[in-house]
């Protein structure tokens, strides 16, 4: 256990030397660092050793969809301005990136996920913009593709997300969300526009394969 104290490890040299570089389960053409059993993340996070991993640390259902959607219909993205709403690992920024965007930023509020996203952008290859901050309370983000994956596991969150995405599509930016229909996830507001089976490490699904949306915004006419 850690003593009370010590310094967390330097986060770039704690991900390479215990996060093993595995392929993506459905997306074999994105590989990212990522925990296992053996990783002891809770060390970097600065939690207790029984705390649940950070998000970011592994790949969901919701990213894994929206990845796997914008590799398969890269006209989605080419020749885009994108950014990914609470990149996590990076894997949708990368995904985007990989399919032709022509500028891709990645943010999320935790600064690990963004040392994460720097070292997983170079293992495939792509330039991302990545930086820690909380935006969602912020006018409108420069770009063209707002995408979203797995933000709708909060009740409190998911309404301040919706309300921010609103703001973006009234500002002209087209947004796609990724989500296996966690709780809290507003389909009454939402088209879907693609499904596939994609691993998921949450709702104990442990990793298994579950069927995940890509949704579109339902437009106010």
């Amino acid at each position: 256990m850690k003593r009370p104290g010590m310094p967390n490890p330097d986060p770039a040299a704690f991900i390479k030397a215990n996060l093993p570089i595995s392929s993506v389960p459905s997306i074999p053409e994105i590989r990212l660092h990522t925990a296992g059993p053996a990783s002891g993340l809770w060390r970097l996070a600065g939690r207790g050793e029984a705390d649940p991993p950070p998000y970011w640390a592994y790949p969901w259902a919701g990213g894994a969809v929206l990845a796997r959607h914008l590799l398969d219909r890269p006209k989605t993205v080419a020749g885009r301005r994108v950014l990914d709403l609470g990149a996590g690992s990076g894997l949708v920024a990368i995904a985007a990136a990989k399919a032709g965007a022509a500028m891709v930023t990645a943010i999320d509020i935790d600064a690990n996920a963004i040392v994460a996203i720097d070292l997983n952008a170079a293992i495939n290859g792509v330039d991302i913009v990545a930086w820690a901050a909380d935006i969602i309370e912020d006018p409108p983000p420069e770009t063209n593709l707002l995408v979203v994956g797995d933000l709708f596991y909060d009740p409190s969150l998911a309404l301040r997300v919706m309300a921010f995405l609103r703001r973006c599509q009234a500002a002209g930016i087209e947004v796609l969300i990724g989500d296996p229909e966690r709780a809290y996830l507003p389909q009454g507001e939402l088209s879907r526009i693609a499904t596939h089976s994609v691993a998921d490490f949450g709702g104990g699904t442990g990793g298994g394969a579950v069927p995940a949306g890509v949704f579109a915004l339902v437009g106010n006419d």
